[in-house]
């Protein structure tokens, strides 16, 4: 980078993508005899932190289920291989591969662009394309009184995307609080009811669309399918709306939020007692957290102020100078020993921005503050894993990981080397109880970090525990990999479990990401227990026998 460095030459947004109108005789000559009433165009591909990117590839955008159909059906006859898209948040290669080349045989299908339907299926059910915003889901929820318990704090997620990887908000019961009907304190791939996906059919000799039901056995490997099959359409179980307030703190020391069990300290477990939604947002090489607590209010806290939008932190969602010129500064001068001030400058203006602009306390909608993060943020990497233990062990959990990280962290900066340079980020939700969506004989999903494991019922809790950290910076690879590590060992099966966050960075060797093969054979398929792993695999290679629907990094995964 140059000295010329700005916010919006990093920033790039994920909807930034290059689309190219395909010539028609170009398009003939490679892909020959594709639909005619699908348009074809030449697009890039670019996640979330813009390590994973690709120029030139064909893609299209099918108007309806038939079309979509129509465009596999003729990706399995002519050899390519078919990806969705969403909105490319994401950071784990589940669509595509780095390095896929302009000319490589794989087709984006855009769901975003058509694929977006909303209708109310029945009081406490919706029927959604999956290329549906979560802000548009939530927003038509919340004008017929419905809404989530939590969700992901992104509104640009497509629900396809979201449920591919079981994405995840913060909540679990408060102390006395009950389930109420629709809810789930889940992923939202627990929320599904049925799922309608390209499967193929061996009676035709062809794809076809089929829905399941989540009654069905393979409906199981549907719910959470990390990119194995391509959803055009589910049907959601979903509850009565709540007014929720957010209460964020930046006065509670680290030492003291995530401090071993069993002191009387304003600790994380506590926090989450009381309200049952929490949040931690630790910034490297500083001592105190952003806590964001919400509770369930029916009616306005005196002191809160009424929101009735979305993304109220403009201090987060648009990186402030002083951030953007340091983080700036580290990637151009590859000064990285800058990350203790770039921690701070993103303490401070947090705790600065909660004031200014009168959002440390905001009530209102769930949707309003359920959803925060807008694309224009700061574009970071992010490992993830969830941990899942009984509710009365949060607190070891929480505090054994933060001490390790701090060790760890501090031993590294002792030589120079800085490999974490963004926040530490935790949160606590409950497991994908199948009896949450209300429909007799429905299924766990199979590959969902959060399904129970049918070994450990006591094990009602998972503990979500994410780093991040500027694309690019020395050593994080490294330092990523002792962090895995210790979770794989500290939490291995014997009275708590870690299991990966699919969407985000794991499988680490100390140069790379997503490519350790123990991790990848051994860890991952155990960590689902009962043979969860091998069931799946078995499904989705029977609904997609030929393939269509992967890449190279699926094929290793799968085996």
């Amino acid at each position: 980078m140059t000295d010329n460095w700005t916010r919006r030459s990093f920033l790039l947004s994920a909807a930034a993508l290059t689309l190219l109108p395909a010539d028609p005789a170009v398009a003939a000559r490679e892909l020959p005899d594709f639909p005619a009433d699908v348009a074809l165009y030449r697009s890039a591909y670019r996640n979330w932190a813009g390590e994973i990117t690709a120029v030139g590839l064909w893609a299209c955008a099918p108007a309806d289920g038939g079309q979509v159909v129509a465009v596999v059906n003729w990706a399995w006859r002519n050899g390519w291989r078919v990806r969705g898209r969403g909105s490319s948040h994401g950071w784990s290669p589940l669509t595509l591969t780095e390095g896929t080349p302009p000319d490589a045989p794989v087709l984006l299908v855009d769901t975003a662009t058509h694929l977006t339907g909303l209708a109310l299926e029945s009081p406490h059910a919706v029927r959604a394309g999956s290329g549906v915003t979560l802000e548009a889901l939530l927003t038509f929820l919340e004008g017929h009184g419905l809404g989530v318990t939590a969700c992901p704090a992104p509104g640009d997620l497509t629900l396809g995307g979201a449920l591919a990887i079981d994405a995840h908000g913060t909540a679990v019961p408060a102390r006395g609080e009950e389930r109420l009907p629709g809810q789930t304190y889940g992923s939202l791939s627990n929320r599904l009811l049925s799922v309608t996906a390209v499967v193929w059919d061996e009676a035709s000799g062809a794809y076809v669309l089929r829905t399941y039901d989540r009654s069905e056995s393979d409906a199981a490997a549907l719910l959470t399918h990390l990119g194995r099959t391509l959803v055009t359409e589910v049907v959601l179980r979903v509850g009565a709306n709540s007014n929720l307030r957010c209460v964020s703190r930046t006065d509670i020391p680290a030492a003291e939020l995530f401090a071993p069990p069993g002191g009387d300290g304003r600790t994380l477990a506590s926090r989450l007692d009381e309200a049952g939604r929490v949040e931690a947002i630790w910034f490297a090489f500083t001592e105190f957290p952003w806590l964001k607590v919400w509770s369930v209010e029916p009616a306005k806290p005196l002191t809160s102020r009424r929101v009735t939008t979305p993304y109220n932190y403009p201090f987060s969602d648009n990186v402030p100078t002083p951030v953007a010129d340091i983080a700036g500064r580290m990637v151009s001068d590859a000064a990285w020993y800058l990350a203790p001030v770039l921690g701070n400058a993103q303490y401070d203006a947090a705790a600065l921005g909660l004031v200014a602009t009168l959002s440390a306390d905001i009530w209102g909608p769930s949707k309003n503050t359920l959803l925060y993060l807008r694309p224009t943020t700061l574009r970071v990497n992010a490992n993830g894993y969830a941990v899942l233990t009984r509710r009365d062990r949060v607190q070891h959990v929480v505090a054994g990981f933060t001490a390790f990280y701090r060790e760890r962290l501090a031993a590294y900066a002792a030589l120079g080397r800085f490999p974490v340079n963004g926040s530490v980020e935790i949160r606590v939700t409950g497991l994908d109880d199948p009896a949450d969506a209300e429909l007799d004989g429905a299924r766990a999903p199979l590959l969902s970090a959060l399904r129970p494991d049918a070994g450990h019922p006591e094990w009602d809790t998972a503990v979500w525990l994410d780093i991040l950290t500027l694309p690019g910076t020395p050593y994080a690879e490294m330092f990523l990999r002792e962090i895995e590590r210790f979770l794989l060992d500290r939490h291995d099966g014997t009275d708590s479990l870690s299991r990966v966050e699919w969407s985000k960075g794991w499988a680490y060797t100390e140069d790379a990401v997503w490519d350790d093969d123990e991790v990848l054979n051994a860890v991952v398929p155990g960590s689902l227990g009962e043979g969860a792993w091998g069931q799946a695999a078995g499904i989705l290679h029977r609904l997609d026998p030929h393939e269509v629907f992967g890449n190279a990094f699926l094929d290793r995964l799968f085996g």
